[in-house]
């Protein structure tokens, strides 16, 4: 019997060392080489996993910096400061990066828009589309004020102020998540220093939108036939800005008659 258990003994010994053996050989041969600069661009990072830079998660985007499939300065989060820090590791010269803020197109609030019927459901934006007209709201395209964009929102950058959501740019990373956030894809990246933004999203014929909200575009083009840059045009009843054209003159802002552009 003590035979045996030594046999099972020795056994099980020599099985546990081929196993061994054949993972230290498998792990030797297919072991994978990580390039030591990756794990550094990764500590530079901030750490916040936003996904605003496109890719998942901090250590996705340090991957693909490392192999050039990122800019050095593609975290939104970071900024330049850290742009600058990766650009050195990685050995090139950084390029000068646009700061951008998330702007909501909507200035609709309690006093500029009207309710249609009192609302006492699930308080939730992505719930909107399921009750009559899109929501309470007179503007079935203006922001509906539950605050999905706050709730997604890890800077504590965007809060509903009378019926309305309003970005703090100067709290805000330009993320993203608020974006996605928003059903009603309202909210937009513009240049952190642009000081005119069209404040409106409306795709109504202007009669409708003044029935809406007193402050909604009626896409009269005004503003583009008065521009000097020929930075707006007006496309669906909705003017836009081109921000690369725009020479923060401010003519649209004194010319629009609803003001529906506003300055930041």
């Amino acid at each position: 019997m003590i035979s045996g258990i030594l046999t099972a003994t020795i056994l099980v010994g020599c099985v546990g060392l081929f196993i061994g053996i054949f993972l230290g050989i498998a792990g030797i041969k297919f072991k994978v080489e990580t390039d030591e600069r990756e794990e550094k661009v990764l500590n530079a990072l901030p750490g916040n996993n936003c996904g605003g830079c496109g890719y998942p998660g901090c250590s996705g985007l340090a991957s693909a910096i490392v192999k050039g499939e990122a800019k050095v300065n593609a975290c939104p989060v970071g900024g330049e400061t850290v742009g600058n820090i990766i650009a050195s590791i990685m050995g090139v010269e950084a390029t000068k990066s646009k700061r951008m803020t998330a702007f909501v197109k909507c200035q609709g609030d309690c006093e500029k828009t009207h309710k249609l019927y009192e609302y006492t459901g699930n308080e939730d934006c992505r719930v909107m589309k399921f009750v009559p007209a899109g929501g309470p709201k007179s503007c079935e395209y203006g922001c509906l004020g539950y605050g999905n964009c706050v709730n997604a929102c890890t800077f504590d950058a965007i809060h509903v102020v009378d019926g309305v959501a309003v970005v703090d740019k100067e709290k805000c990373k330009a993320c993203g998540a608020c974006i996605s956030a928003c059903p009603n894809n309202l909210i937009e990246l513009i240049p952190y220093d642009s000081h005119v933004c069209v404040a409106c999203s409306s795709k109504n014929k202007g009669p409708e939108v003044m029935k809406a909200c007193s402050v909604g575009c009626i896409g009269c083009s005004i503003c583009a036939k008065n521009c000097p840059s020929e930075a707006i045009e007006v496309s669906d009843n909705l003017a836009k800005i081109d921000y690369e054209k725009c020479i923060e003159c401010g003519t649209c802002l004194e010319k629009c008659p609803k003001k529906a552009i506003i300055g930041k």
